[in-house]
């Protein structure tokens, strides 16, 4: 088919050329030129042709004329990209200064020379010289203004100077004219200040600029909600901010915990109770039945029976021992407290559970078992073992039975391990 379609096009060529010249041959025109006395006289076609030729010339000596110089700048450009490119590889292995030589080099090339600034600023902050990074971001912000303040903001967020990075960002947040980093580093910063107001603001923006992963952006948003959660000034707020949680973000452990600990903080406490034992019915999770010992004093028989229903489903979960602990302990009822934190401690090393075994102890009267259990919580928080309750009487309960049988997340039976 493109066979056909260029002989077609070189017979079409042809044709038009053939008539062209009949027509030009019948009235070549005339051209006159006078100039102080001296005339010149020629066809038009001859006249035509005289000026494309002269036009041919003249672009090749001026291109002749201009290679040196263009020889020059491609030289310069190429050398500028191997200081880049050496500037960078000096700086990912840690040669900070050789880094900064090579950059500032690179920095004289306007192609390159918001990048090398850019790089030359963190090399210069990595090394500890922030006013030589605070004067590469002045000279790069000329040529690449958003990256830059993104940058000055991420060096005073790294230096823990989170209140200077909101107020560098928020006047370009009331404007929406901060890039992709720009939002992820203001998010931190209004994290760090306990701004989640402004957080919460900046997160739709910062997804719609699909700049992360959706499971980082995911982790970000969960941050940001359970700090919102959390920190909620009203129970009006509270369930304001719960109402605009997403259904799949209702699911997270985290962030229903963050929900229920407040709740119960404002006296709601068969609300917390409730979003805590729909998420344990859907799906267990250690941590949410360890929240569920955090509600405060309301409710304690009712939870406990209800904590002592999910046996059947975590019997060896160190985290629902330790609930069923310290509620057991919030009703003085001293005995059967200690037998489940014993079994706690017995399956997992746990410096809550050693902590509140320590609470019983005193409770009960026994003040030197108190202070080994208060140790061994210190202990286990600094990452050391526990050390074993000496002269122990032998009310520890045997846990073998409870070994048996495991479950799923599900509540599915496991089959037993053999061999």
């Amino acid at each position: 088919m493109r066979i056909w379609v260029t002989v077609l096009l070189v017979l079409a060529v042809a044709v038009a050329a053939a008539f062209g010249w009949q027509w030009v041959v019948e009235d070549p025109g005339y051209v006159l030129v006078r100039l102080r006395g001296t005339s010149i006289e020629t066809t038009l076609v001859f006249s035509v042709v005289a000026l494309l030729l002269a036009w041919a010339i003249f672009s090749l000596l001026w291109r002749m004329l201009r290679w040196p110089a263009r020889a020059w700048i491609r030289s310069q450009r190429k050398r500028a990209r191997e200081n880049l490119a050496n500037g960078l590889t000096a700086f990912a292995e840690g040669r900070y200064l050789l880094a900064e030589r090579q950059l500032a080099k690179a920095a004289r090339q306007p192609a390159v020379r918001g990048p090398a600034l850019l790089a030359m600023a963190r090399a210069a902050h990595s090394r500890g010289d922030d006013v030589a990074a605070a004067k590469a971001l002045d000279e790069a912000a000329s040529d690449v203004e958003a990256a830059a303040l993104a940058q000055r903001a991420r060096f005073l967020n790294e230096r823990s100077r989170h209140a200077d990075a909101l107020a560098l960002l928020k006047p370009k947040a009331a404007l929406g004219k901060l890039s992709p980093v720009a939002w992820q580093v203001l998010i931190e910063a209004a994290l760090a200040q306990n701004d989640e107001q402004c957080a919460l603001d900046a997160l739709p923006v910062l997804a719609r600029t699909q700049s992360l992963s959706a499971t980082t952006m995911s982790a970000l948003e969960t941050r940001v909600l359970v700090a919102a959660l959390a920190s909620a000034p009203s129970q009006a707020r509270l369930n304001s901010l719960w109402s605009s949680v997403s259904r799949q973000h209702r699911k997270q452990a985290e962030i229903i915990v963050a929900f229920a600990r407040r709740a119960a903080h404002f006296g709601q406490t068969l609300a917390a109770m409730d979003e805590i034992e729909s998420a344990l019915r859907r799906e267990w999770s250690d941590a949410l039945a360890l929240a569920y010992s955090d509600l405060g004093p309301a409710e304690l028989a009712v939870r406990t029976k209800h904590a002592e229903a999910w046996l059947s489903i975590a019997p060896n979960s160190t985290s629902l021992l330790t609930t069923l602990g310290r509620l057991c302990r919030d009703q003085k009822l001293w005995g059967k407290a200690i037998q489940y934190l014993d079994r706690a401690v017995g399956i997992t090393d746990s410096p809550i559970a050693w902590e509140t075994l320590g609470d019983c102890h005193a409770g009960a009267g026994d003040e030197a078992l108190a202070n080994r259990c208060y140790r061994n919580a210190l202990l286990n928080r600094r990452g050391q073992a526990a050390i074993p309750l000496d002269g122990r009487a032998s009310t520890r309960v045997d846990t073998q039975a409870l070994v048996v049988e495991e479950r799923d997340a599900h509540g599915v039976p496991r089959l037993p391990r053999t061999g």
